[in-house]
């Protein structure tokens, strides 16, 4: 009898740690090769961070994407990376007197007026800037996995907060899609704020901490993900040699990876993913066609 409720604690204790715990995202001593992870969508193919950029990637048979969020002036959440929307949508022409046009300056109904796909190519003229909620929605729909970038956090007091709610109102807070979510930023105050409100939760500092930093960060980041050109297998290693949060060593996502000469390289690094515009360029190239 004693052997089997000490049995029943202990699953009891397990049980309860593997609900604190995210599930561990893919490692490149698990498969071999790394993650690779379609950058702002397949970008190279379609107009970056909208719909039809994740729609792209899910077709080329890649999971994993990578999107920036950043917030209106009424409080959206909205997908896109500038935090001006200038580069990628037609906001002159619709909205001539009102330069630099920020982000943040605009409501989520005007920037919904604007075209963010025809700068790419008129084959996505009408594409729009889409919500946070249209975005995870199209995830799901899709079943893909979400590397989410909080961007200029600075901009945007209490986004770490805004964007975990509306997270898990869209469902992606529960176990079943921890597995299938990273949170990153380049403010490690961004970072570990998300920590500290979800500790569950993967996130990532994007950047190159030295190696005497890699234990600071490692209390609130799972992976340090640096400029590719930056990097070394030494660096890599060292990243590698670090526990982060949740009692696994730290991973590293190498950005912005498009040529199959630099996904050799990188790969040759030990690095457990590679973010790429042309996620099909970096997987032929590691011979996983």
């Amino acid at each position: 009898m004693h052997a089997r409720v000490v049995a029943a604690i202990a699953a009891a204790v397990l049980g309860a740690a593997a609900l604190l715990s995210p599930t561990p995202v893919a490692r490149a001593g698990e498969s071999g090769e790394p993650t690779v992870i379609a950058h702002r969508g397949a970008s190279a193919y379609a107009p970056e961070n909208t719909l039809a950029s994740i729609d792209r990637a899910a077709k080329l048979g890649f999971s994993w994407v990578e999107n920036d969020v950043q917030r209106t002036k009424d409080g959206e959440l909205v997908v896109i990376h500038d935090d001006s929307l200038e580069r990628t949508t037609n906001v002159k022409n619709v909205f001539p007197d009102r330069a630099p046009w920020k982000v943040k300056d605009f409501t989520a109904a005007e920037i919904a007026r604007l075209d963010a796909g025809s700068w790419f190519s008129s084959a996505f003229a009408g594409t729009r800037v889409p919500t946070l909620s249209q975005y995870m929605r199209r995830i799901e729909h899709n079943h893909e996995k979400l590397l989410l970038e909080i961007k200029n956090p600075e901009l945007y007091p209490g986004i770490e907060q805004q964007t975990l709610k509306l997270l898990g109102n869209e469902g992606w807070l529960d176990q079943q899609h921890l597995g299938r979510l990273i949170v990153q930023s380049f403010s490690a105050d961004s970072v570990r704020t998300v920590h500290e409100l979800k500790p569950a939760l993967t996130t990532a500092y994007l950047g190159k901490p030295s190696v005497v930093q890699l234990q600071e960060y490692a209390r609130f980041a799972d992976l340090i993900n640096p400029s590719y050109g930056s990097i070394s297998k030494v660096y890599v290693c060292a990243v590698h040699a670090v526990e982060g949060p949740h009692g696994r060593p730290l991973g590293v996502f190498a950005w912005t990876v498009n040529d199959a000469a630099a996904a050799r390289t990188v790969s040759g690094y030990g690095v457990d993913g590679l973010i790429s515009n042309k996620p099909d360029v970096v997987r032929a190239a590691l011979g996983s066609d």
